[in-house]
């Protein structure tokens, strides 16, 4: 069984699927970005209602973003956590394209990249840039948004990314069939693309955002 985690925005999932990427449980809400730490209970729960056992985990799926800091790291932390205790492997997937994977009819996703700006992948042309509101409402529509950033940006025509953990599950089903030990678990870390809030630039290899 794999166990999937979706942090990268307010709107959380989790996923529970076969080792072949068969789902067989998904949970998704909204949150407060200071509140990620629902994440373990709910995995929990979503464990006991699919009567299995985290000793069931035949490996760990994390969206490592790009998105919200905290999410990330809270994510990050409890799939690397569970990873390391079960000595099971761990992949990474770009939350992103995970979010369109889950939605074929959107055009484009996006996520929060600070207070006035967002990331956004379109998918006619594979590209990742950094918006400001009025480019985030230019996005091609329908659009995977979280909720928070929908409202927030007055956007239009958006899907909230609860299915992704599913898509995490299966994509990651696809890649241990390829390489059965996963991803390094020393070297996994979500992709932020930039620093936090009030960092500057540090040497290369100076600090690690985890």
């Amino acid at each position: 069984m794999i166990v999937a985690i979706e942090a990268a925005s307010t709107d959380l999932s989790l996923a529970l699927a076969e080792t072949d990427g068969t789902l067989v449980a998904e949970e998704g809400w909204t949150a407060d970005q200071r509140r990620t730490h629902e994440l373990l209970p709910r995995l929990l729960a979503l464990l006991e209602r699919s009567e299995r056992t985290l000793e069931a985990a035949s490996a760990l799926a994390v969206g490592i973003g790009p998105g919200s800091f905290t999410g990330l790291r809270v994510a990050m932390s409890v799939a690397k956590g569970l990873a390391f205790g079960l000595r099971r492997p761990v992949v990474g997937i770009p939350s992103l394209a995970a979010w369109l994977d889950a939605f074929p009819e959107a055009r484009s996703a996006l996520v929060r990249a600070g207070a006035r700006e967002a990331y956004l992948l379109d998918r006619a042309t594979g590209a990742l840039s950094l918006v400001d509101p009025d480019g985030a409402r230019a996005a091609a529509v329908p659009a995977v948004a979280p909720t928070e950033l929908a409202h927030r940006f007055e956007l239009r025509d958006t899907l909230p990314p609860f299915a992704a953990a599913a898509v995490i599950a299966r994509l990651a089903a696809h890649r241990l069939a390829e390489h059965p030990s996963g991803d390094d678990l020393d070297r996994l870390e979500p992709g932020y693309l930039r620093g936090p809030r009030g960092i500057g630039p540090v040497p290369e290899g100076a600090v690690r955002w985890l």
